[in-house]
C-alpha cells in the first residue's frame, strides 16, 4: 500500500489547507473522502463535499448515473478538485484516480490535522 500511495503522490500536486481554503471560495471543491464515521466523530470541513474512497470513481464518472453532480461538473478542467482524508494517503490515491479521470486535482497536505491546525472552518 506504502508503494501505491508514494507513487499517487508523485503525480499530484499539493495545497496547503489555506490555499485548499481560499479556492473553494473561488469556485473550487474540497473532497472528503473520509468514512462517515471519521466524519461524525473527527468533525467535517464546512463545504466540502464527502464521498468515502471506495465510492470516488463511481461517484466521478458522470455515465454510471450514480455520480455527484458538484464532483462531475468539475471534470474536463471546470474548477479544481482538492482532496482531503485524515492523513493525505486516501486523498493521494482519490486525486491521481480523479486525475486520470480528466480531473484537475491536488492533495491538501497534512490532511484534516492541518486543517484544524490552521485554524480554518470546520464543524463537529
Amino acid at each position: 500500500m506504502k508503494d501505491l500511495v508514494e507513487d499517487a503522490r508523485s503525480r499530484v500536486d499539493v495545497i496547503s489547507p489555506a490555499e485548499a481554503h481560499s479556492a473553494m471560495k473561488q469556485g473550487d471543491i474540497i473532497l472528503d473522502v473520509r468514512e462517515p464515521a471519521e466524519l461524525d466523530s473527527d468533525g467535517a470541513v464546512d463545504g466540502a463535499v464527502h464521498i468515502p474512497r471506495g465510492l470516488v470513481e463511481a461517484q466521478a464518472d458522470a455515465d454510471t448515473g450514480k455520480a455527484n453532480e458538484v464532483l462531475a461538473n468539475k471534470r474536463g478542467g471546470n474548477g479544481r478538485v482538492h482532496v482531503l482524508c485524515a492523513s493525505g494517503a486516501r486523498a493521494a490515491l482519490a486525486a491521481d484516480s480523479l486525475r486520470q479521470m480528466g480531473y484537475v486535482t491536488t492533495v491538501i497536505e497534512g490532511g484534516l490535522a492541518a486543517w484544524k491546525e490552521a485554524d480554518l472552518p470546520f464543524r463537529i
